[in-house]
């Protein structure tokens, strides 16, 4: 069962699309799925500095030896992605598209941008909600990949293909999107959420996979849980950029916009709260934090974790009941600390045994 699953425990942009490329790399993944709609954007750094947004791709796209797979619980604007197919550069022999996912088409995105919801609850405009809606009724105009002739060299069902690597016992890795506070069944915000349930669940469900064939659950969460621009709903402990800036002591002004609209985003002081709802209904196997460097900016100028830092890290841990194995502190795969790892290595030095740690 070596399946990983990915999932957010905030409002999104957490860093999930960084820990799952992460993940990939570092377990040797065969597959990286990325399930939902083009909604929301992932962001990596490429191994030549290249910052890549993906809206439909996993982020393990931009490794050379892993295969892409989208879906049958993928909403797809064909048009977005062969943009990231170009970009990326990947290898076309790289990407299964399920013959049953959900084709967004032009009538979705106008319907979805003049519904409202955009104004009313910060929707993208993307055109998934509508996708979703037309899906669940059982249109008679719905297009599936398989009826899509621009996708027709990548068709192929991916739940037989995935089975074949796992009963190999190859690594899988899940991307899941957006953020546990955004899920349309679980979050305490409806109707501020997104189209789709962002648990683990859910994310497993549009995949096709056995809860079986998971043994790693992997909760992202930041240090300041942002929102998007606008009316996008409850924001507990909500601050500006002026304040994160000063806090972290950076020398440059700290801002950050949405991927896929491009608004500014709002940002808050940590919220255990909503992290614990994440934690009862995914129970994660480990979290990953990131934004580390929003505690203090010196974590990128020595490339690691500072005192400062690390006091601040404790006392989320404390909040939240838990133990944090990964700390990201940049936007690079590169710029993760591996408590596991730490150990392994104090190991290899010392006669330290760690204390088991259960989240």
């Amino acid at each position: 069962m070596p399946g990983s699953i990915v999932v957010g425990g905030q409002y999104g942009s957490e860093g999930k699309g960084k820990i799952a490329c992460y993940l990939a790399k570092e377990m040797n993944a065969a597959a990286a799925i990325r399930v939902g709609g083009s909604n929301s954007g992932h962001s990596v750094v490429g191994a030549d500095g290249n910052l890549f947004i993906f809206r439909h791709l996993p982020t393990a796209a931009i490794l050379s030896d892993i295969i892409c797979v989208l879906p049958v619980g993928s909403y797809i604007d064909t048009d977005i992605l062969h943009q990231e197919i170009t970009l990326s550069g990947l290898d076309r022999t790289r990407l299964i598209i399920d013959p049953l996912a959900m084709i967004i088409n032009e009538a979705d995105i106008k319907a979805e941008q003049a519904g409202g919801l955009m104004k009313c609850i910060g929707s993208t405009g993307s055109g998934t909600g509508a996708a979703v809606l037309r899906r669940t009724q059982r249109s008679r105009n719905t297009m599936l990949a398989k009826d899509c002739p621009s996708l027709s060299e990548f068709i192929e069902p991916t739940t037989p293909l995935l089975r074949k690597l796992l009963d190999k016992g190859e690594r899988i890795i899940i991307e899941g999107t957006q953020g546990f506070g955004l899920s349309l069944l679980h979050s305490p915000h409806y109707p501020f959420t997104t189209s789709r349930d962002t648990t683990a669940a859910g994310f497993l469900a549009e995949t096709g996979l056995s809860p079986l064939d998971v043994d790693d659950i992997v909760l992202v969460i930041r240090t300041y849980p942002i929102r998007v621009g606008g009316n996008s709903g409850p924001l507990p402990g909500e601050v500006d950029w002026d304040y994160v800036t000063i806090h972290s002591g950076s020398s440059v002004p700290l801002v950050e916009y949405t991927s896929v609209t491009k608004k500014k985003r709002r940002i808050a002081k940590f919220d255990p709260s909503i992290v614990l709802d994440a934690i009862r209904v995914n129970k994660p196997t480990r979290i990953a934090l990131n934004h580390i460097d929003y505690l203090d900016a010196g974590c990128r100028a020595i490339n690691g974790i500072t005192d400062e830092a690390r006091r601040e890290v404790t006392e989320i841990e404390t909040m939240t009941g838990t133990t944090i194995e990964l700390l990201g502190y940049g936007p690079s795969t590169d710029q993760i600390f591996s408590r596991s790892h730490a150990i392994r290595k104090t190991i290899l030095h010392s006669e330290f045994i760690p204390t088991p740690v259960v989240v």
